[in-house]
This record gives C-alpha cells, sequence and structure tokens, in this order.
C-alpha cells in the first residue's frame, strides 16, 4: 500500500533523471503527500515523449457520477487491476509514472507502530508505476485523477506492511508509458531490497504537516511491550473457598 509519500528533488532533477520533456509545473516540494492532492506525475504525450502534467491522487473513473470515492481509490492491486473495471482502461491505455523521493507505511503488526520512511540509499528520486484517467464533470470540467499500483511485499518489507507500491527503475519505465507494450510482467513488481527503512517521529502522522520534520529520524524510545496477561488461575477441585494458595 501507499497513503503518503514525499517529493522534494528540485523538478530539473527530475527531468534529467527521467528524461522528460516539455515544461515543467511550478510545485513546491512536498514532505507529506496526501490523497486527493494535485501531485508531479510523469506520462507520455502525443508525440510520444514522456511529458510532466499534474494530476488528483485518487482515481475516479470515467463513468463515475461524481468524485466522491476518490479517496478510497488511491491504490490499485497489481494482481486484479487488469480486472476491476475502475482500472483496466486506464491499465491499458494510460499508465503514468509518480516521481518520489520516499514513501511512508505505518506498521500493521508489532509494538512499535511508528511510521517507517523508505528511501535509496543514493537518496535519489524513484518512480511508483501509476495508471491515470479523465473524468469530465456535467458542467463540462475535466479532473485527471490517478492511483498508484501496489503488490505483495516482499523480503525486509514484510516486516512493516503487507503490501507495497511497484518502483519501477530503467528500461521498465519507457515500458509502463508504451500502451503498445504489455504490462503484465511489471504489475507483480519488484523486490525492496535496495530500499532504506528509517524509523520516524510521528509528526508525519497528520496530513496538516508537511515539512522537513516528517522525515526526522524517531528519537524517542518505541513504546514499551504490552505486559502479558497472566494466566487465570483455576480453582483447585473441591475448594469451595476459592482460595488460590
Amino acid at each position: 500500500m501507499c497513503g503518503r509519500f514525499l517529493l522534494v528533488s528540485p523538478v530539473e532533477l527530475i527531468r534529467r533523471a527521467f528524461v522528460v520533456a516539455g515544461p515543467a509545473p511550478n510545485l513546491a516540494a512536498r514532505w507529506n503527500v496526501a490523497p486527493t492532492t494535485a501531485c508531479l506525475v510523469l506520462r507520455r504525450g502525443d508525440d510520444g515523449a514522456t511529458a510532466f502534467a499534474t494530476l488528483r491522487w485518487g482515481l475516479v473513473p470515467s463513468w463515475a457520477r461524481d468524485m466522491s470515492g476518490a479517496a478510497r481509490m488511491i491504490n490499485a492491486r497489481g494482481e486484479t487491476v487488469a480486472g476491476k473495471p475502475a482500472f483496466r482502461e486506464a491499465l491499458r491505455r494510460r499508465r503514468c509514472l509518480v516521481p518520489a523521493d520516499g514513501f511512508y507505511e505505518w506498521p500493521e503488526e508489532g509494538e512499535d507502530r511508528r511510521p517507517v520512511l523508505f528511501r535509496r540509499a543514493d537518496r535519489a528520486p524513484f518512480a511508483f508505476a501509476g495508471i491515470w484517467e479523465a473524468w469530465r464533470g456535467p458542467d463540462g470540467t475535466t479532473a485527471e485523477t490517478f492511483a498508484i499500483v501496489n503488490t505483495e511485499a516482499r523480503g525486509a518489507m514484510r516486516r512493516f506492511h503487507h503490501r507495497v507500491p511497484i518502483v519501477l527503475d530503467g528500461e521498465a519505465r519507457a515500458a509502463w508509458l508504451d500502451p503498445a507494450a504489455d504490462p503484465t510482467p511489471f504489475v507483480a513488481g519488484p523486490a525492496f531490497e535496495d530500499l532504506e527503512a528509517t524509523r520516524v517521529g510521528t509528526h508525519v502522522n497528520s496530513v496538516r504537516n508537511d515539512d522537513p520534520r516528517c522525515i526526522e529520524p524517531a528519537t524517542d524510545a518505541p513504546p514499551p511491550p504490552t505486559p502479558a496477561r497472566p494466566a487465570r488461575a483455576t480453582k483447585p477441585p473441591g475448594d469451595r473457598q476459592g482460595s488460590l494458595f
């Protein structure tokens, strides 16, 4: 799953890293990108070149009556994306890359539920596999939205969450953007062994906080383990007083 990420690299660095053509939108650094907000994405233009776009996070199918379901469709499962009515046409025709410098996960199990930040060791930006859609409202306005494709976590990542966003690298990026290419080989997703995990503080928990404090390593101690409940004592046979000795 991916519910928050960060993108703080300058747009010109993104342009060079992903070989993007055309003008770039003027977007500020984001330390805590949350669903339903406008995000920088990369998609194929009419001329076949990779171009910048600004889309809202939370896919709204073209046939939806309104945009109320956008917050629920921020992710698409790689195993089922090709068959879901809300996603299958976007997977076939409208794939995109979502650049990021890292993403956050909140552990599902264990005593320490503080958020974890995942980044490349060299701190270079990478790209999630995404799909996008255009929705036209009753008044004729058009809203372009996207979802991030995720898959089952593998390796060390499973310690923190059972789902992870699919990260595309190298030649896979160009193939993902090509509508003539089969997306099936990519939706299984790569392993995440090359991403560093850093436990960060709870500042990032609030979507209202969007500043460098979101990525600061946690300095407080993890919460103490919950003491195990003692087994309930049973009355010895024949002990009418209920004595526990």
